[in-house]
């Protein structure tokens, strides 16, 4: 089982805790079991909705690239300069 800590205001905190015990029971695992159940609904409610690929992954990425006049190492640098643009984009010397 995989863990996950964040922080929260102390209100939110408060009525998360208060839900989960009303809906789950007023034991230990309440909290985390409404966690879960919250962590599931959410990537739906803002419309990343779960896709499952099923096929060949490999076969799959070498149709999305075939279109590209590159080798792998051309294509692993330019994928870096995207990354490291997208990541220092917007830094301030």
């Amino acid at each position: 089982m995989a863990g996950l800590r964040i922080q929260v205001n102390e209100e939110l905190e408060r009525k998360f805790r208060e839900a989960a015990m009303k809906r789950f029971g007023y034991g230990k695992g309440s909290p985390r079991r409404a966690a879960e159940e919250a962590l599931e609904k959410w990537p739906v409610s803002v419309g990343v909705e779960d896709h499952t690929f099923e096929g060949d992954l490999v076969e799959a990425l070498d149709g999305l690239l075939a279109d590209l006049n590159l080798d792998s190492v051309e294509l692993q640098h330019l994928m870096m300069k995207k990354w490291v643009g997208e990541l220092f984009g917007n830094a301030s010397p």
